[in-house]
């Protein structure tokens, strides 16, 4: 098998990846499972195994976003001796460790489990750990608010384990399964009466959107705000993974939630001053036409903004008006789409997030010409409005100027509080900016990801984090300027095509998007089915048949979790905080007929069966380009085969390691597999592609569009990497019908070899035929013969 060539010293896993492989650790695949992976990453391709978050998490956490101790290995993924054993692993096989960091928050579910929160809720403000956190002692009059209670009477259920001189020291105060310290000296009396003198406050779960006093992460009452801006918390929070840095057993960094942070150009700078400058990159959402700030320390962002580049590619924009017509007559009106993500946005800044935006009109304070209700509205209507995420001070301001002036023009009422508003928003590094800053990609992320995508499904394969759906498409010339700008600006940033975020998995959006090159069929299927199996919200029947259609086959069980997630965050007939169980068995009938009712199963099994072949075939093409185009790509554990997974927690599902590495041995042994439902033909064009970035560094150093000619030239996208030559199909279902005919790529004379086939072709005065050329695969990988 093809071992990594093997490079004296660290200098190869230090510095810039050649492409990684993204591994998600847990209970269920601990780091001791992790290790016994390593020979078969090398084998693939990767020069970097790129790990979730490693830290002591919340007991039970599948995902480790959820840090309660930077000071330890979690024991649940394997401990320290998981982790050695997982490096040792990598380094024998030559392979390096990127790993997946989170400054931003702390989990706090089970205050016993963080010792941080637990001493500030036993001590409060004189606690060690007081200034770790982002809390507004004045606001809770001295004592943190903790969103716990059933209600407010539920005080009354409070109990008191242990008194003071016991073996617990002052006791706990509890509250079914939930544990709070106890201050020093406060323990006697009744549990209302102990309640009554701690530093925290319990109340009622439903305060939380407007009554809190601490940051969280987005709206997640678990997380708590981390201010790492202080120089004492970044010591602290960073120690262990810095001397894993230094000790050689990290080689880069993944930084979660970089808006979230006070100071995120500081963060970095700091970060790479302390980690000489190891490769980093950042999980900053980008919106289409944005750039990362260029003072940013950063290789640069995890890839969603690669990731729209190539799926727009991939669906045809002939098939907007069919799909528009058929989305306004299920929704009973054109959708605005602008106006649905304003409207998500406000429920969410008047909501979920009512306490960042009544802490932000605290921090500002009384300003002359508007009054708090004024204030408020405006505050939201600001949040409501931006453009992007965030602004980075000064980085961005035009943002915020723009944002000011729209609202100004749409709300004239709200004239006098803009006025005052606007400049006090404008002074980089002050607290009422800073603040402003912080809630604004929240209330995005909650507006936009995880209301507004469940909302409109027009077409949901561009529902995706990073993505535009309101952009139907786009042209391989678009396509092409953008990776010649992404080489030019950021030629280190990661790509990828799924991630344990991304609202459904590549292969489903490479299936959904030939729904757009066959939307009248489309539109008379959904129409059938909505006569026979109506639901109350039909724009979210219309979302769940196009997951259900882009998973097929998937169990009832997927399905049914996928239907009522879905549901829940859409938040329009249905919620997570109060389920309408009548609406919710309604919607349960429905994915339940696609598995029991004869005709609509047989129909969605004949059209799935139909539009498969030509999902492999986009499949194929947005990996190779994705593997292929400017950047450091990486692989989502398990997506080197078919993976037609759905939102999490459904991607996040089990990875059949010992059959990838029997189709990898037999691709080896010099088979060339068909392109069928074993998924062997993606193997392929992953383990081809990664052996070349990795072996021959030199081809993919620049970008050069190839020129294509002919009559089906619409249908190929080709470009030339320095070295290497990547050619992928686009649009296969329109050219089933009309074929390649005399379609060519345009190459100097001369030999020419696919690295994934074997196939020789020659270049002459007209080129090279196509159609010989994607005979047997709709992708190539050419290299000079």
């Amino acid at each position: 098998m093809s071992r990594p060539i093997r490079v004296p010293g660290d200098e190869r896993r230090r510095g810039t990846p050649a492409a990684t492989y993204r591994l998600q650790v847990h209970a269920g695949f601990p780091l001791q499972d992790a290790a016994e992976v390593a020979g078969y990453l090398a084998d693939l391709g990767v020069t970097h195994a790129y790990s979730s978050p490693l830290l002591r998490s919340a007991e039970g956490s599948n995902h480790g976003y959820d840090t309660v101790d930077h000071a330890h290995v979690d024991e649940a993924r394997g401990g320290q001796a998981g982790f050695d054993r997982f490096v040792a692993a990598l380094h024998e096989h030559g392979l390096g460790l990127v790993l997946d960091l989170v400054p931003n928050h702390m989990g706090v579910d089970d205050p016993a489990a963080a010792p941080w929160w637990w001493d500030v809720l036993q001590h409060g403000q004189g606690s060690a750990h007081a200034d770790a956190f982002d809390i507004d002692w004045d606001f809770g009059g001295g004592r943190v608010r903790i969103p716990v209670l059933g209600s407010a009477d539920d005080v009354e259920k409070l109990e008191v384990v242990g008194r003071a001189g016991g073996a617990d020291g002052d006791g706990e105060l509890r509250y079914y399964g939930n544990r709070f310290p106890i201050a020093p000296g406060t323990g006697e009396g009744t549990p209302q009466e102990v309640h009554a003198r701690q530093h925290y406050e319990l109340v009622d779960w439903r305060r939380a959107d407007s009554d809190l006093n601490y940051r969280r992460f987005f709206a997640i009452n678990t997380l708590a705000g981390l201010r790492v801006e202080d120089p004492a918390v970044f010591d602290a929070t960073h120690e262990l993974v810095l001397r894993f840095v230094r000790d050689g057993a990290v080689d880069g960094l993944r930084i979660d939630h970089p808006d979230g942070l006070a100071d995120p150009k500081g963060y970095l700078d700091r970060l790479a001053e302390a980690s000489e400058g190891r490769w980093t990159v950042v999980e900053k959402i980008l919106e289409p036409g944005e750039d990362l700030p260029a003072s940013w320390a950063t290789a640069g962002t995890t890839g969603y903004d690669a990731l729209a580049e190539v799926d727009q590619l991939l669906v045809d924009p002939a098939g907007e008006p069919a799909l528009t017509a058929l989305d306004t007559e299920l929704a009973g009106r054109q959708v605005d789409y602008a106006q649905l993500v304003h409207d998500c946005k406000r429920e969410v800044t008047d909501g979920m997030l009512g306490s960042e935006v009544a802490r932000l009109v605290r921090v500002i304070g009384e300003l002359p010409g508007a009054d708090r209700t004024q204030q408020t509205e405006a505050l939201a209507e600001l949040l409501a409005s931006f453009p992007v995420y965030r602004s980075y001070l000064p980085d961005g301001r035009e943002h915020l100027d723009g944002t000011v002036a729209a609202v100004r023009a749409r709300r004239p009422d709200l004239a006098a509080a803009l006025d005052a508003l606007h400049p006090v928003l404008s002074q980089a590094g002050t607290e009422a900016a800073t603040r402003f800053e912080q809630t604004s990609g929240p209330v995005m992320a909650k507006g936009v990801e995880d209301s507004a995508y469940y909302r409109w499904s027009r077409f949901v394969a561009l529902n995706e984090v990073g993505g535009d759906p309101a952009r139907f498409g786009s042209t391989v010339t678009e396509f092409h300027a953008a990776q010649q700008r992404r080489q030019q600006v950021r030629p280190e940033s990661m790509t990828t095509l799924s991630t344990h975020d991304t609202k459904r998995s590549e292969d489903v959006r490479a299936r959904l998007a030939v729904l757009a090159e066959l939307p009248t069929e489309w539109a008379q299927l959904v129409r059938g089915w909505l006569t026979r199996h109506p639901l109350a919200d039909r724009p979210l029947a219309h979302l769940v048949w196009q997951n259900l259609v882009g998973a097929w086959p998937l169990s009832r069980e997927r399905a049914h979790a996928y239907a009522e997630k879905a549901a829940r965050e859409a938040g329009t007939a249905t919620t997570w905080t109060d389920p309408d169980e009548a609406f919710e068995a309604q919607l349960h009938a429905l994915v339940d007929a696609a598995f029991d009712d004869p005709t609509k199963r047989s129909e969605i099994d004949a059209f799935v069966t139909r539009i498969t072949p030509l999902g492999w075939s986009n499949s194929l093409t947005q990996k190779l380009l994705q593997l292929t185009m400017p950047g450091v790509p990486d692989v989502y554990q398990g997506t080197e085969l078919w993976d037609f997974s759905l939102v999490d927690p459904d991607n996040r599902r089990p990875v059949d390691y010992a059959l990838r590495r029997r189709l990898l041995a037999q691709l080896d042994g010099g088979e060339v597999p068909a392109v069928d439902e074993t998924g062997a033909a993606k193997l392929l064009v992953v383990s081809r592609t990664l052996r070349a970035r990795r072996d021959h560094p030199g081809w993919f150093a620049g970008y050069e569009p190839v020129e294509v000619t002919g009559s089906a030239a619409d249908h190929l996208v080709a470009y030339d990497r320095g070295g290497v030559v990547a050619v992928g199909t686009r649009l296969p279902a329109a050219l089933a019908r009309t074929g390649w005919g005399d379609t060519a790529l345009q190459l100097p004379n001369g030999a020419w070899e696919d690295l994934l086939t074997g196939t020789r072709v020659v270049s002459d005065i007209a080129g090279i035929a196509v159609d010989a050329l994607l005979s047997r695969l709709p992708v190539a990988l050419l290299v000079r013969a």
